[in-house]
């Protein structure tokens, strides 16, 4: 698991995968993908978003939602299993042509995988069937 100390040359403190978009349309149909993926409640229909795109100083990163504490500096349960669906994620968003993961990312991600079995995609048109939830708010305060 990459955890950087060095925060200030690091903008993402260490954390997240760091991609980048084919075209400035991408972010949003990145954004939007993310939040038809995660973990699931088949029974009620809702799926809780396991990942985040977020932009600074024009650099992307795909980022679990935990580590989205982490860049709040709020307290994360982060674990090894978040990190291989993180990079499951990431590796499916490049194999479907949205982002492409940067060089000294690469390899970190693809020896680290979690199974396709432990995350839910809904297809976009069945999106209106199910509740998608998201855990952490971009750019909203949330008490963790």
């Amino acid at each position: 698991m990459k955890m950087n100390i060095d925060t200030n040359s690091d903008i993402f403190k260490g954390v997240g995968i760091e991609v980048t978009l084919p075209d400035d349309d991408s972010f949003l149909k990145v954004k939007e993908t993310l939040t038809r993926i995660g973990i699931s409640s088949r029974k009620e229909k809702v799926l809780w978003q396991s990942a985040n795109i977020l932009h600074r100083r024009g650099r992307y990163v795909i980022l679990s939602f935990k580590e989205l504490f982490i860049l709040d500096n709020k307290p994360s349960s982060l674990n090894e299993n978040d990190i291989q669906r993180r990079n499951t994620i990431c590796k499916l968003l490049e194999d479907w042509g949205l982002v492409k993961i940067v060089a000294s990312e690469r390899e970190q991600v693809i020896n680290n995988l979690a199974p396709l079995n432990q995350i839910k995609i809904i297809p976009y048109k069945e999106k209106s069937e199910w509740r998608l939830e998201n855990k952490h708010t971009i750019g909203k305060s949330r008490n963790v």
